[in-house]
């Protein structure tokens, strides 16, 4: 069986950026991509703080961009994903389903996936007013009264984004104030087509056939609440792809992969690296997810040079 030298696992601005630099430095990786290639930047609108774009760029762009780059440099794609690894010998093996492939190192940045709110109510209703994705859904929603549930970053950047398509949008947090960037806070507080429910959770998501409104729940009165809306949007953070990695490399309680050797890319696991939002609790940003992918391709490198 033919050992590759890299397999990188996830794609999206971590693994794309591993996966040029890796193939400049002529290690001629293999990506299997997932079925959902690009990450959560597939879901993004337009992004405003990517260098070397004054006017912003939309996210599957961007992506499709980093894409095109590495495959010119020879990466080679496998659009599905991986169900399990085995890191316990070397080489390590990476299957998807019965497929096995083996590689000499290996970089994971499989990313972090949306959390929902985890209702009957939001599961019957997805696709029928309910989504996680203003720049996917929001134009379905052409003089709708929306609400958003969240407060951070991206909960502000739908909000705003959907007050281009929305009459009006209600954001609910379960706080008295949001955990947003500045500069958001002050954009969507500022629209006038914004209003806020605070110390506030959604109990259940109305609507037979399609949303009609919201019951709300307030955390510190245990009050409630109905309020019309046409849709819902859940903005409420992410978690990471880590689940087909569980006793194979060290997580954390949320489970984030460890990486004990910073500022390397490096896992406990002899030639394993992770890059991107699978192993960032804190940035969780575009350019630091393709930052660390570069980084994990240059580690990866010089692992590889120590075998020699």
């Amino acid at each position: 069986m033919k050992v590759e030298d890299l397999i990188i696992i996830g794609s999206g601005p971590a693994g794309y950026t591993a996966a040029i630099y890796a193939s400049r430095a002529n290690l001629a990786p293999l990506m299997v991509e997932g079925f959902q290639s690009g990450g959560l930047l597939m879901l993004t609108s337009d992004v405003e703080n990517y260098p070397g774009f004054p006017e912003g760029i939309m996210g599957p762009d961007l992506m499709a961009a980093f894409r095109k780059q590495a495959e010119r440099f020879g990466t080679r794609y496998i659009q599905k994903d991986v169900t399990r690894v085995d890191f316990s010998s070397y080489p390590l093996k990476v299957f998807i389903d019965k497929e096995e492939l083996q590689a000499k190192t290996v970089i994971l940045s499989t990313g972090a996936s949306t959390k929902w709110l985890d209702l009957e109510s939001e599961r019957r209703l997805l696709g029928k007013g309910v989504s996680s994705c203003a720049t996917c859904d929001g134009a379905f929603f052409k003089g709708a009264k929306l609400i958003i549930v969240g407060g951070g970053d991206s909960a502000m950047e739908e909000a705003t984004f959907l007050t281009k398509f929305a009459s009006f949008v209600t954001v609910v947090h379960r706080r008295d104030s949001l955990r947003a960037s500045k500069i958001m806070v002050e954009r969507a507080t500022k629209n006038p087509k914004i209003s806020f429910i605070w110390d506030s959770e959604v109990a259940e998501i109305l609507g037979d056939n399609t949303v009609t409104g919201v019951k709300l729940r307030n955390l510190k009165t245990k009050a409630e609440q109905t309020v019309a809306c046409e849709g819902v949007f859940v903005a409420i953070g992410h978690e990471p792809n880590t689940g087909f990695l569980k006793g194979q490399v060290p997580l954390d309680e949320k489970g984030y992969i460890v990486l004990p050797k910073r500022p390397t890319t490096a896992t406990e696991v002899k030639g394993v690296f992770a890059a991107g939002d699978v192993q960032d609790v804190i940035y969780r940003q575009a350019i630091t997810a393709a930052a660390s992918g570069c980084q994990a391709a240059i580690d990866a490198e010089r692992f590889l040079e120590t075998l020699h």
